[in-house]
């Protein structure tokens, strides 16, 4: 802290207290919370689930989401008192001077307007740009944050780019204007290990050459080492402890905060593949596909998975995982090869599946709140597929709805009649989680579903899915780019980029040296417990400054 001096102060919190309105009262949700940012500074908001990190990071911009009220304390930014000023005083503040950076890109984003539109609205509206000179900015921000075809991506609907892509072409939204402050609520949540290096170099260079404040959201603790210069552990609304982040990393004080620096415990037994004969659950052979009119986005990828076992594929964004989930769903037809389940080939295309082919193979997906349609009640999401597989109705269906929430550790009544928005990120995923077994399969497509979550939650998930893979004998394909995932719960490994399978194999061999070049990048790329490893990487791959970062 001693770069910063008070007059550098630009936002400063004081006794900050917000409430939530539950069961017809209102409850604390935040109690009490300082927080002091200097201009060029980044502070580390971190915590579990809940703690009340994303709400105090919506309170830096005076808001307070639906359902909460900001019910005590000051926020003054740059000498403006936000929690007395106007709605067009704040409004005017919002996008120009403090820009936010959400979780879910997915959910963020207009589906029917391009990206470039989104992007140069901001500009355009506060006269710091014309059209054509914001659509050129957003173009060289594309190029910087490592965006591919950064002259024409922005011309795309957000749903024709990936998840990872739209990620980052937010954070280039929220750069748009050069604000004083950004609010980064998980910003590098769906980004694979290789393009995240690329994102929060372009995050640091900003903050260095605009000088700006953030305020950096995020429960991977590795890479907030990497981005705060102060760290602030976050527990129910309270304040656990602060410190600048080399001396939290050595020397954490707190039992709580030391708990958080010891997740990632759970490491299941490796298994190995049956030897009396038994056929793979799916198999995929040779497969080619391309989406409509565009190039070949798969290229003779083949693999086998198990059953009770667990495939994790591997790969940075685009690298074709997603894809190839598709084709195993019949979402995506293949051109060439074809899928197998139990030795039996299945129609390319799903609408020609059975409704028992289609039962034996299900999804859990990366972002619940896209994926559970929030105006519908618990029971009907879970019910929903037992009744359409199975054919259950009445004390049948209600039976099955109370073994499945048992499942997932949920208590029934306490969960029927409640919409998605009313839970937590793990209490959705549970959700999606019993959702797909409602269905009875035998294989299971897991897509980042770690991704979003913090790291106790993580971590719970994990060995939820693991006891259920015991139980009920599933198969997974474990989509992630969490290479701590992987060491947790794959058996075997395969790693793919540009829409092939580079590598694959048990998992202990896969991380055991000599890798395939493409597999040791990746392995070179996740983030450790020390300031001073992104620095130091980039230097390593010869980046000195963010104008080179694309060439990492």
């Amino acid at each position: 802290m001693g770069k910063f001096s008070n007059k550098d102060v630009l936002l400063k919190i004081e006794d900050l207290q917000i409430q939530g309105y539950s069961d017809e009262q209102w409850i604390d949700i935040i109690k009490g919370v300082d927080l002091t940012l200097h201009r060029g500074e980044v502070l580390g908001l971190i915590g579990e689930s809940g703690a009340g990190k994303s709400t105090i990071g919506a309170a830096a911009m005076g808001y307070a989401r639906d359902g909460t009220r900001i019910s005590g304390g000051r926020i003054e930014f740059d000498g403006m008192e936000l929690t007395t000023a106007t709605e067009s005083e704040k409004r005017a503040l919002r996008g120009s001077r403090i820009a936010y950076v959400a979780q879910s890109a997915a959910a963020s984003f207009n589906p029917a307007h391009k990206i470039i539109d989104q992007h140069t609205e901001a500009p355009v509206q506060y006269r710091i740009h014309k059209r054509l000179a914001a659509q050129e900015d957003a173009m060289e921000l594309y190029e910087r944050l490592r965006l591919p075809n950064p002259q024409e991506i922005g011309f795309r609907y957000p749903h024709q780019v990936s998840g990872g892509q739209l990620q980052r072409a937010m954070t280039a939204m929220a750069m748009s204007c050069r604000p004083d402050l950004i609010i980064f609520d998980e910003p590098t949540t769906a980004l694979d290990v290789t393009t995240q290096i690329e994102v929060l170099a372009a995050i640091r260079d900003i903050v260095d050459q605009f000088n700006t404040a953030a305020i950096y959201i995020t429960h991977d603790l590795a890479v907030v080492a990497q981005m705060a210069d102060t760290i602030k552990v976050l527990l129910k609304g309270e304040e656990v402890e602060q410190a600048s982040t080399v001396e939290m990393l050595e020397n954490p004080k707190e039992d709580y905060t030391k708990s958080l620096w010891a997740v990632r415990s759970f490491k299941r037994d490796q298994k190995s593949r049956p030897t009396d004969g038994t056929l793979p659950v799916i198999s995929v052979k040779g497969i080619d596909a391309a989406y409509t009119g565009g190039e070949k986005v798969l290229e003779d990828v083949s693999f086998d998975i198990y059953p009770g076992m667990t495939v994790a594929v591997v790969g940075e964004s685009g690298s074709g995982k997603s894809t190839t989930a598709r084709c195993i769903t019949g979402l995506l037809p293949p051109m060439k090869g074809e899928v197998q389940f139990k030795g039996e080939t299945l129609p390319p295309r799903y609408q020609d599946r059975t409704r028992d082919q289609l039962r034996q193979a299900q999804m859990i997906y990366q972002m619940a709140d896209t994926a559970l349609n929030p105006k519908v009640q618990i029971f009907e999401i879970i019910g929903r597929p037992a009744r359409f597989y199975s054919g259950l109705k009445g004390s049948a269906l209600k039976q099955r709805v109370d073994e499945l929430l048992d499942l997932i550790e949920l208590e029934p009544a306490q969960y029927y009649n409640r919409y998605p928005p009313e839970l937590s990120g793990g209490q959705k995923q549970r959700i999606g989680i019993a959702r797909a077994l409602a269905a009875e399969p035998d294989f299971i497509i897991c897509d980042e579903v770690t991704s979003a979550l913090d790291q106790l939650v993580a971590e719970g998930i994990l060995r939820l899915l693991d006891r259920l893979q015991k139980e009920l004998g599933l198969a997974y394909m474990f989509i992630t780019h969490d290479l701590a995932t992987v060491r947790s719960i794959a058996d075997e490994v395969v790693v793919m980029q540009n829409g092939k399978v580079v590598e694959q194999g048990p998992k202990d061999v896969m991380f055991t040296p000599p890798h395939h070049p493409y597999t040791d990048l990746l392995l070179s790329s996740v983030p450790e417990m020390d300031p001073n490893w992104l620095t130091t990487l980039l230097e390593e791959r010869g980046v000195d400054n963010i104008g080179d970062s694309a060439k990492v």
